[in-house]
């Protein structure tokens, strides 16, 4: 498997740090907000990025934190009139019914920095003892300066970044890019004690800490958007490496921008949507489809146009499954026949396409790509007028699940499913009696019934199909 690594700005073998296992962080959101379609990208491909590891064999560890100690929380718990950390726990839970609308797992671990603040005030005093921190008024920060690569991710020397900097006249810092580790807590912000005074922890620190705490010193990969490259990433490898004295991260993953009807997604636009609002006019899995169907490091254009086609190709895999399903249980007893035999024995080549597409780059456009593909043959091989046997819709639909549960491209509440189908199977057979008794006006009754509960009904030669509308 390739990767490319922003580090090196190439693709390379990706050669995990123990063999069958992967560690990986991704950084959380700051949590004063619902989470927006842009933080929506990350959660979503690394959620199938890990997803693909583990269906290759690996073991892996994937930590995401969540930052809830922050200017902007703070700000929202001051307009709001509670604590901040009424704020961070009420958009920690939105995040977790968003991110369960979108198909994604829970992380291994999800840390929060405020119960890692020994870890961060350790980290803080060892940059200080090696001379990479210094403490002004209660602050302490990073000396950039004495870290002679930094710039390396973003691939600026510090000198073109220090010309980029401003700095005001009473500025405490010794160099403009020089950033904070930890603040002095103003009047009626939260704070911490620490060996400097009462404060919290710097942005950039936090994921120093939980990564080194739940992954180790050295990681195999640190993925995130393309917008935290500089500074946060570069920050962190500052700090991990100057702490640590070894290498912070092997493979470096970021994905592309997202913007809104080919305009750059902020809030002064007024272009700027939450994940819950898209679900509301598009579903949670067409976001997720969305996403998958671009590779993960181009640029993204978010539009209603754009997520209908997204809903509409969703709603065609959704269809060929439920098509496979039905005759995987209505279909012909019996042995396959020759031209079925030739199919199922062809299928082994769509495992191989999507692994290959996975394996350069990650690259779901791809992946999704050779799904589609077998949908097309597999739609062939079991038309109705080939009167298909249940054993080739199972061979077909076993490989379609397999490929698409590595994406996590069609998912549903499994109770729920399970309760409206067998609602559904239950009226349908009353319509069925119905209609040998000839009592049409009651099979029309259970029709319309089953319309308005949104429940399509197909008669075939296989018996009576359903589906949603």
């Amino acid at each position: 498997m390739k990767l490319f690594n922003t580090m090196t700005m190439k693709k390379e073998d990706f050669v995990p740090l123990e063999e069958g296992k992967v560690k990986m962080y991704a950084c959380g959101p700051t949590v004063y907000n619902y989470i927006h379609v842009g933080n929506a990208r990350p959660l979503i491909m690394f959620d199938a990025l890990r997803r693909y590891f583990e269906y290759r064999g690996y073991d892996v560890t994937f930590v995401q934190n969540f930052t809830d100690v922050d200017d902007k929380i703070i700000n929202r718990a001051n307009e709001e009139g509670i604590t901040s950390q009424e704020v961070s726990e009420k958009y920690i839970k939105e995040f977790f019914a968003d991110a369960k609308g979108l198909g994604v797992r829970a992380a291994t671990v999800h840390p929060k920095a405020t119960e890692n603040m020994q870890e961060i005030i350790d980290i803080v005093s060892t940059l200080i003892e090696k001379g990479y921190a210094y403490e002004v008024n209660g602050d302490v920060y990073y000396r950039t300066t004495k870290f002679e690569s930094y710039g390396k991710l973003s691939h600026q020397p510090l000198e073109e970044l220090q010309a980029g900097a401003r700095i005001d006249v009473a500025d405490i810092k010794e160099n403009p890019m020089d950033f904070a580790l930890w603040k002095a807590a103003k009047p009626g912000e939260p704070y911490w004690e620490s060996p400097w005074g009462k404060g919290r922890p710097g942005w950039h620190i936090e994921c120093s800490a939980m990564s080194m705490r739940y992954l180790g010193k050295t990681i195999d990969i640190h993925c995130g958007g393309q917008d935290l490259t500089f500074p946060h990433h570069e920050n962190e490898i500052a700090q991990s490496e100057a702490a640590n004295g070894c290498e912070f991260v092997k493979y470096w993953v970021h994905n592309g921008f997202i913007s809104i009807d080919n305009k750059k997604m902020s809030k002064s636009l007024g272009n700027f949507f939450t994940v819950r609002e898209a679900a509301e006019a598009y579903g949670y899995s067409t976001i997720r489809m969305f996403m998958l169907m671009s590779h993960y490091r181009s640029p993204l254009n978010y539009s209603g146009e754009i997520l209908i086609q997204s809903k509409n190709a969703l709603e065609r895999l959704k269809t060929a499954k439920d098509n496979l399903k039905f005759l995987t249980e209505n279909g012909l007893e019996g042995d396959l026949t020759e031209t079925e035999a030739a199919f199922v024995d062809g299928l082994t080549k769509y495992r191989e396409r999507f692994i290959e597409a996975m394996d350069d780059d990650f690259n779901t456009a791809d992946a999704i790509s050779v799904i589609f593909e077998l949908v097309r043959e597999a739609n062939s091989a079991t038309a109705a007028d080939k009167n298909p046997t249940k054993a080739v819709a199972k061979a077909a639909l076993d490989m379609f699940n397999e490929l698409v549960d590595v994406l996590g491209l069609i998912y549903e509440d499994a109770d729920d499913d399970a309760q409206l189908a067998a609602e559904v199977e239950k009226l349908i057979e009353a319509r069925q009696n119905a209609r040998k008794e000839k009592n049409w006006a009651e099979a029309d009754r259970i029709r319309d019934q089953l319309k308005d509960m949104g429940i399509v009904l197909m008669d075939t030669k296989q018996g009576v199909q359903w589906k949603k509308a």
